[in-house]
């Protein structure tokens, strides 16, 4: 595959972005924009257009300094920066608004010819009814197509002699009007109603994009690094001295601001030359619109040979790589263009296209600046706040134009970038993405640490001791179920033989996250290898987690191994001392196919103890899909049916008070025991909520395994949730006991 064209900075950057900068709003629409907001806010105009565009300018010189700039102008510094999918998002957008700028300056250049030169004659030679301007559009179109897909090289030495012609017409004007004085206003003429500042602004912004243009060409050029940050910034300030001088030329010479908003040639008029005036606009919007078809299909290129696009659009052609199936895909957009569109309907559109390319280019040199990594080493040194500020900027100016264009715009941006994350594109590049993720943890990180958790903001964070998730799937799902994508979970299992498994951890940790990523339900997986699977437990429950992100929920089956129950009530014992939470899950789950059977039955002693997390994890385990259309019962053991009306009428106020969304039902105690009781009221349910006795201070392990025993046996046969709550956070203030 060949290099490119090898072109230098003056003809392949500078050259297509001063004559796209130069042209067709310059000469048609520039009196216009006068003659509707004046001369102070004309300057203004210019001035906040140029500023956003040099300020992409600065972004663009720290990013083409850094990184080597392949083919496809910006998407190919966004897609490199932010991701593909981000630059699928925008490149596609650009590509169309590229190809929409063909059809723009082309239509520039019909209304200027036919505005001077009799085309009328030759409609009479065609079998069809067409008006002129667009017959001359259209041919235009076919000719400048054929130009740009035989030859990159011959359109660029043809813009060569369109530059000279244009500077010819700018001296023309700077000269003009001391001669002839101009013709008065025909009274006859209507005058149209004058338009707000960001009308006029949308239509005028499209003149100082000519940097795509130049941009685009990245892959043809010898050396983007150094060409792209020169070409770009001549080009902007020097159209931006031109901008500022042609306003003053016209308020000194042109006597009355209706000749401005109705004569679209008020140049031709000033000038000294005015015929030159008449070639130079000719010459600009043919250079544009020439800049344009050297620049979309390379655009196009770029997005096929990432794959985002059919690769047959990518398709190089000759020892130049021409992109001729993209050229010709670029044509047709702009036909289409041509056929429906005219200059103030298309402005508009490509306003916005080209505002959200800018912003993004400014973010991503803004935030590789702010990311600081050490691959972030640009020759053009920029503080990141100017970068920052360019896209700030960029997205206040597209609110202020059309909020609901600029709304728009993001949806079609959001739904290009949901469409490719859906087709999981793999990247061949490493982006920031990782960075920007580092250094939004850092943030959090670092002001979490100053803060302590409160009733208000409490979410579990969950450590699931599965083992391997294909034996015990139901500890994974229920942590899903509790956690609900808004809190924490972490997949944990010990690999024995630590020695001889350290080169399985990161397989095996991968293995994990594809057979969680395939039932859809997001987590982290941690594999700690060592010998000990009780220690490594421990050290789990210990020290898991970074600065203030610890786990503060435990998620574990329980044991009736007798071998391993007083190891098993010393990790208990650990982790309430710790301040963790537990949640014990009995075997013998509800099957996690298809509906759920029985419903939840949580059962409170009267005791403060547990409660507030019992009913928190409950209301968080309705709020799941799958445990959504479950009746949750509050149930309680009284003794005499006297202390069942007294009961039950407090807990329903409280329900209710509390707006819990649970039933109530209370069972008197008779002669048998409590857990038969238990058993018999919830037969059939599919969880059933019970709270466990916190370790005493002096109480040894082997104490509390006999209490874990007692507890294992009561409950044996129920699809039991055994909570244990500890922590600083009050969770009876979560559902309101206080």
């Amino acid at each position: 595959m060949g290099k490119g064209y090898q072109f230098g900075t003056f003809k392949g950057v500078f050259t297509p972005s001063i004559l796209t900068i130069l042209g067709v709003i310059m000469y048609l629409r520039f009196g216009w924009v006068l003659g509707n907001v004046g001369l102070p806010l004309t300057l203004l105009v210019v001035t906040i257009a140029t500023a956003i565009t040099f300020l992409t300018g600065l972004s663009l010189c720290a990013t083409a300094t850094n990184m080597h700039i392949g083919g496809g102008g910006a998407y190919y510094i966004i897609s490199r920066s932010l991701g593909i999918e981000v630059g699928a998002a925008i490149g596609l957008p650009l590509f169309l608004a590229q190809s929409l700028g063909v059809a723009f300056y082309i239509s520039g250049f019909a209304e200027a010819l036919v505005s001077t030169v009799n085309v009328a004659p030759l409609l009479e030679w065609l079998p069809f009814a067409i008006s002129p301007e667009r017959l001359v559009a259209l041919a235009t179109l076919l000719l400048l197509t054929v130009i740009a897909y035989v030859s990159a090289d011959l359109a660029l030495k043809t813009q060569l002699l369109i530059l000279a012609m244009i500077a010819a017409s700018l001296v023309s004007f700077l000269l003009g009007g001391a001669a002839a004085p101009l013709a008065p206003f025909d009274a006859s003429v209507p005058v149209p109603a004058k338009l707000s500042f960001w009308v006029v602004f949308a239509v005028f912004f499209p003149a100082v994009t000519g940097i795509e243009a130049g941009i685009a060409m990245s892959g043809d050029l010898k050396n983007p690094a150094k060409a792209l940050p020169r070409g770009t910034m001549a080009a902007v300030l020097t159209g931006y001295l031109i901008y500022m001088a042609i306003p003053l030329v016209l308020t000194r010479v042109v006597p009355d601001e209706r000749l401005l908003l109705t004569e679209p040639l008020i140049m031709r008029q000033v000038a000294r030359w005015g015929n030159l005036i008449v070639l130079g606009v000719w010459a600009a919007t043919l250079s544009s619109a020439l800049g344009a078809l050297l620049g979309a299909p390379r655009t196009l290129q770029a997005l096929s040979r990432d794959r985002v696009l059919p690769r047959f659009l990518g398709k190089s052609y000759g020892r130049n790589n021409d992109p001729r199936m993209a050229t010709l895909a670029t044509f047709a957009v702009a036909l289409v263009a041509i056929l429906l569109g005219d200059l103030n309907l298309l402005a508009p559109i490509l306003t916005m296209f080209f505002l959200t390319s800018y912003g993004l280019i400014n973010l991503s040199s803004g935030l590789e600046g702010l990311i600081a990594s050490a691959s972030w080493r640009p020759q053009f040194r920029l503080w990141p706040s100017v970068s920052l500020l360019g896209a700030a900027a960029c997205a206040a100016v597209m609110l202020m134009i059309n909020a609901g264009a600029t709304l728009m715009a993001a949806a079609v941006t959001a739904g290009v970038y949901g469409l490719m994350k859906r087709r999981n594109l793999s990247e061949q590049w490493g982006d920031m993405r990782y960075g920007i993720l580092m250094l939004m943890a850092r943030y959090a990180i670092q002001h979490l640490a100053r803060r302590t958790p409160g009733e208000r903001t409490w979410r579990p964070n969950i450590l699931v001791l599965s083992g391997s998730p294909q034996t015990r799937w139901y500890l994974i799902e229920m942590a899903h179920a509790l956690a609900r994508e808004a809190s924490g979970v972490t997949v944990a299992t010990i690999v024995p033989e630590a020695d001889r498994a350290l080169a399985k951890v990161r397989p095996l940790q991968q293995s994990i996250e594809a057979y969680l990523e395939k039932r859809d339900l997001p987590a982290l997986v941690k594999v700690l290898p060592d010998d000990d699977v009780q220690r490594g437990v421990a050290s789990l429950i210990k020290a898991y987690g970074f600065g203030p992100i610890m786990p503060n929920t435990v998620l574990m089956g329980e044991t009736e191994v007798d071998g391993h129950i007083e190891g098993y009530a010393a990790l208990l014992m650990l982790a309430h001392r710790l301040g963790r939470n537990l949640v014990l899950v009995r075997e013998g789950p509800p099957p996690t196919e298809g509906p759920l059977e029985g419903d939840v039955d949580i059962w409170w002693r009267g005791q403060q103890g547990n409660i507030g997390l019992t009913l928190t994890l409950a209301y968080l385990l309705k709020r799941s899909e799958r445990w959504s259309g479950k009746r949750v019962t509050l149930k309680r053991v009284v003794a005499d049916e006297a202390e069942r009306v007294e009961v039950e009428k407090s807990l329903l106020e409280f329900v209710r008070e509390k707006r819990l969304d649970m039933a109530v039902e209370l069972a008197v105690r008779g002669a048998e025991p409590v857990t038969e009781l238990i058993h018999r009221s919830s037969a059939g349910a599919a969880l059933v909520f019970l709270g466990m006795r916190a370790p005493q201070m002096d109480e040894t392990v082997a104490d509390y395994a006999a209490y874990y025993r007692q507890l294992i046996s009561a409950t044996a046969g129920l699809p039991a949730v055994l909570i244990l709550a500890a922590g600083e956070v009050d969770y009876r203030k979560i559902v309101g006991l206080r």
